[in-house]
């Protein structure tokens, strides 16, 4: 599947380069994404060149807030796309960062099932996908060692990224605790970002975090927000509470 006339150098003006074969590899993961929405919801968009534009250049205008990601450990960055529904845009990125890391978190079984065969079709090796409510990762500490604790995801990744999941008051509560210290949530939002932003000034606050800017791009507006402090340990509350009664909002 190819993108429209035009398409890739609208792209690279954003600043994103497309190695050898990416662009073809997103063209796959569309058909598959395609064809998987006649079968099951994954998207209300079911034309290819309105996809391509909403759905792939949408997820692409976070490379260059992601590019400078401080790299640590064995050299490869760990990006979890929260609430990753078909793929958007933890599957586009994995497909243009190759050395960076994703976890691909949802809640449904079968909107995984998806995500784990397309990464397999389309050859992904650095794509990981997790079946369970961010609500219940957000306070996955690991296993207690003589050395500390491992393998938990709470505060593990460098870069949160989020769409259309819910309004921000909400999603930080479902992201923030997932970022390292120093580490981003980066997030897909509309052009009501500024009064999602006032009405999260208390969930920023008690979460421990800041706006660390807003991004324009063709598609939307992209939120940074800096993990500052460690989440305490309240945070995230359990299945539902972040919806029910967002952090800092009425009487959360």
């Amino acid at each position: 599947m190819s993108p429209p006339a035009s398409w890739v150098e609208r792209v690279e003006a954003l600043g994103v380069s497309f190695a050898p074969g990416e662009v073809e590899r997103l063209g796959r993961y569309l058909a598959l994404l395609l064809d998987a929405n006649t079968r099951m919801n994954l998207t209300a968009i079911r034309n290819a060149d309105e996809a391509w534009e909403k759905h792939i250049l949408d997820a692409l205008t976070l490379v260059p807030v992601l590019a400078d990601l401080p790299i640590v450990g064995d050299g490869s960055p760990e990006i979890i796309d929260v609430g990753s529904g078909g793929g958007i845009p933890g599957l586009v990125l994995a497909c243009v960062m190759p050395d960076a890391k994703f976890t691909l978190l949802d809640a449904t079984g079968k909107k995984c099932d998806f995500l784990r065969e397309a990464a397999a079709q389309l050859g992904l090796t650095n794509v990981e996908v997790l079946h369970d409510r961010a609500e219940n990762v957000g306070q996955d500490r690991g296993s207690k060692t003589a050395n500390g604790r491992v393998g938990g995801r709470r505060g593990r990744y460098d870069a949160v990224v989020s769409r259309a999941v819910g309004r921000m008051a909400m999603l930080l509560e479902l992201t923030v605790p997932l970022a390292k210290v120093g580490g981003l949530v980066v997030l897909t939002k509309g052009q009501k970002a500024d009064e999602e932003l006032e009405e999260a000034k208390g969930a920023l606050h008690l979460l421990h975090a800041a706006h660390a800017g807003t991004v324009d791009t063709p598609t939307g507006r992209i939120v940074v927000i800096e993990k500052l402090r460690e989440t305490p340990n309240a945070y995230p509350r359990g299945d539902g509470e972040p919806k029910k009664t967002p952090l800092g909002v009425g009487k959360a």
